[in-house]
């Protein structure tokens, strides 16, 4: 076992302990022995084995992945400098300049959970799906656990299947435009990220209407409007959609909302019960 693997371990271990279980959503109880979070805790919100993480805190694996260890910081809840050390103890380089970092804050994080009433979004700056409340989740759907591609917006709005927000024609058209006109800024932004340059020849390659769009290069911006959400239990919802970003973190935050007193508010209300129940 090398000096860096045993030194990841024990940050990790440490880490862990000095977690707030109740910032992380987990409820204490006065039998709880452990002032952290727990292995098991720790290892759901992060999507690994329980075994796994304990190989890891105890130096017996090797090379963890990029995605395991952005995963592990979002769950510790850690600063970006804690996370680029991290990286560096698993011999890894620190995301860098150049490249779209993906890591949601702690900040971000307490400002999500703190909107637990709305159905709320965390994209980066690819507008891939990086973290979603409770509600957005019982609202749109789980987020797929596969490839970064298929919690991409932009893949699924040319080449995914239908999702549950409808769009007239002209909604539609509009909504292309705004996704395509990002992506040459996020391309200037991060000219060295391998990933969003490989979405992009992705779709300039297999959907003919990104590449129109992308050869006009139409210059939009997304603004306030309102979605249709067909949902297989609560029936068809009209919420005003708002995107907020993140200065320093180039994070995009989006969030539905009703209106107070509304039939649609009451289906949110409705939405929010059915969730709980199913978790």
């Amino acid at each position: 076992m090398s000096g860096e693997e045993r030194e990841l371990g024990r940050v990790l271990r440490a880490w862990r302990d000095r977690a707030d279980p109740r910032e992380a959503g987990v409820p204490v109880g006065p039998n709880r022995r452990s002032a952290g979070l727990r292995r098991e805790e720790v290892a759901l919100a992060a999507g690994v084995s329980v075994d796994y993480l304990t190989r890891l805190e105890q130096g017996r694996s090797q090379h963890p992945s990029p995605q395991v260890l952005s995963a592990l910081a979002r769950a510790l809840r850690l600063t970006t400098a804690e996370r680029d050390h991290l990286f560096l103890l698993a011999g890894l380089l620190a995301p860098s300049a150049g490249v779209v970092d993906a890591h949601v804050t702690p900040g971000v994080q307490r400002l999500v959970e703190r909107m637990r009433d709305l159905p709320v979004a965390v994209f980066d700056a690819r507008w891939t799906l990086v973290m979603s409340s409770p509600l957005w989740d019982a609202l749109m759907g789980a987020p797929p656990e596969g490839t970064a591609r298929e919690r991409s917006l932009p893949w699924q709005i040319f080449l995914g299947r239908p999702g549950r927000v409808r769009h007239s024609p002209a909604e539609r058209r509009a909504l292309e435009s705004e996704v395509v006109a990002d992506l040459p800024h996020a391309i200037a932004r991060y000219p060295k990220d391998r990933e969003l340059a490989e979405l992009v020849r992705g779709l300039l390659a297999d959907s003919p209407r990104f590449a129109e769009l992308w050869t006009h290069a139409e210059v939009t911006t997304h603004v306030s409007d309102r979605k249709t959400i067909d949902h297989p239990e609560v029936g068809r919802l009209e919420l005003d959609c708002d995107v907020l970003t993140v200065q320093g973190a180039d994070l995009r935050i989006v969030a539905y909302s009703a209106e107070a007193g509304t039939a649609d508010a009451a289906a949110l209300d409705l939405l929010r019960v059915i969730g709980a129940v199913t978790r």
